[in-house]
């Protein structure tokens, strides 16, 4: 039954981390598109926008995309669940709404405070409508999530994405439309698809509102705005630290090593798409419990593995993707790797504070984390620079991880299996500081990443099941 489960998981993390990795590749393909068409001031513009939308989102949902994957498995009943995925529709399209009236009506203040000019209005403009889009887009997304179909949930990410491709290349390079331009682009694939999935959905978006509904699923959900604030300014600060401590040049050797190690995000970005829905599908209470322990082990293994590798093979990824001036952005490569590896953890234990709807001392463990990391931040970044902020990253994050694991387990005990977690991460921090310290070569550093596996065999990490399982697959390629 567990292998059933998790073959069902990473079935589906799968099919989302190859839309994801799909939208990625076209993204980079859009940057000498921006850097020929853009000046810096329009690239910096469009990216405090896109900043300040992730914010404003985060506000105007108030919890309820959460919220929404948690009730819509309460019952099987379809009228049950029809009311929970009408009462998401409406309260994400009003709050949406005002969102998108306030921000048409304020652009001018905004454009003035945030670029000392009135001239960048129309942009605001535009970015309040990719917010209006972006939050009903994923809302309706969001069904194809809980009815586990990620096929579909792909063909409409894909859709979007060549949409907005050629709607961004068309508007700046045939209208030249500067930085507006990529804006709009980017939500009219949004739009579009959206338009597309309002009349495939037609007959489940009736006008239906539960007062009584939306009042459980708003204290469900409130709680992990703040939560989800805190985990913006984790993931935030220490750029905005390193640049006032150490200097734009540091924040720039930083950068480069926060895009290495943004490869466990595409890992993690799929899993995330797939858990929610599948954690809380599990109806039977000790199915669930057992599964979710051994979806932490497997999951820190694989991130675990791809952390060390990215650690290791740092310098050459390096080398290969910039020039000689950036090469020390390696140095920071394996502690960032290794906090998202913690912030994989973190994922997963969460869910359990989710499944017994306690989630008001979330935002506590996030704040908690992002106080940390502040402090951190403050005490190491002058003596070490760019080390300092990897380690306060590493740190906050374990941290955060720690105290999910603890408030978790006191309002949703699950045994996971903590000895053959901690074996893991101790085997691949080990490994990658071997690895480090000794400055090994291109192909010892591939043979260390290859072995990870067997280097778990002597700290006895596998389970009987588990190495017969592998014995039977070796056998049967013989």
């Amino acid at each position: 039954m567990i292998a059933k489960q998790i073959g069902r998981l990473a079935k589906h993390s799968a099919i989302y981390g190859l839309g994801g990795l799909v939208s990625r590749i076209l993204a980079v393909l859009l940057l000498p598109l921006y850097t020929r068409y853009l000046t810096p001031s329009d690239y910096g513009a469009i990216e405090t926008l896109v900043a300040l939308s992730a914010v404003l989102v985060t506000i105007l949902r108030a919890g309820i995309s959460s919220a929404f994957f948690r009730f819509y498995f309460d019952s099987k009943e379809p009228a049950h669940r029809l009311r929970v995925v009408r009462t998401s529709f409406w309260f994400t399209m009003t709050s949406a709404t005002a969102g998108l009236v306030a921000g048409l009506a304020l652009a001018e203040p905004i454009s003035q405070a945030l670029f000392a000019t009135d001239d960048r209005a129309w942009l605001v403009r535009a970015a309040f409508v990719g917010l209006w889009a972006q939050m009903n887009y994923e809302q309706l997304t969001s069904l194809f999530r809980v009815e586990e179909r990620s096929v579909q949930f792909v063909y409409a990410s894909l859709a979007n994405v060549l949409i907005t491709v050629a709607a961004t290349v068309g508007l700046v390079v045939g209208v030249e439309m500067g930085a507006t331009g990529v804006l709009v682009g980017n939500f009219t694939g949004t739009l579009c698809v959206y338009t597309a999935l309002l009349a495939y959905r037609r007959e489940q978006l009736g006008l239906e509102l539960s007062r009584g509904l939306l009042r459980e699923m708003n204290r469900f959900g409130l709680p992990l705005v703040p939560s989800a604030l805190a985990l913006w300014a984790l993931n935030f600060s220490d750029r905005f630290f390193l640049v006032k401590l150490a200097g734009a040049d540091e924040v720039g050797l930083y950068s480069i090593g926060v895009r290495i190690a943004s490869a466990m995000v595409l890992l993690l970005t799929a899993f995330r798409t797939a858990w929610p829905a599948f954690a809380y599908s599990i109806e039977d209470d000790n199915e669930a419990r057992r599964t979710y322990g051994f979806v932490l082990t497997y999951l820190c293994y694989v991130a675990c593995w791809l952390a060390l590798a990215l650690g290791l093979l740092s310098p050459w990824l390096v080398r290969l993707l910039t020039t000689p001036d950036f090469y020390e952005g390696s140095r920071v490569v394996a502690p960032l790797a290794f906090a998202a590896a913690a912030f994989g953890g973190y994922i997963v234990i969460s869910i359990g504070v989710g499944r017994a709807r306690r989630t008001q001392f979330n935002w506590v463990v996030t704040g908690a984390a992002a106080l940390l990391n502040v402090a951190l931040n403050l005490i190491l970044i002058p003596p070490y620079g760019m080390m300092g902020a990897a380690v306060a990253t590493v740190a906050a994050y374990s941290a955060m991880f720690l105290g999910m694991a603890w408030w978790s387990q006191r309002v949703y005990p699950v045994s996971y299996q903590w000895r053959r977690v901690a074996t893991l991460g101790a085997v691949a921090v080990g490994l990658t500081v071997l690895g480090k310290g000794l400055d090994v070569s291109l192909p010892l550093a591939i043979v260390i990443t290859v072995a990870f596996p067997l280097a778990l065999l002597p700290a006895g990490f596998y389970l009987p099941a588990e190495l017969e399982r592998v014995r039977r697959l070796v056998a049967a390629t013989r």
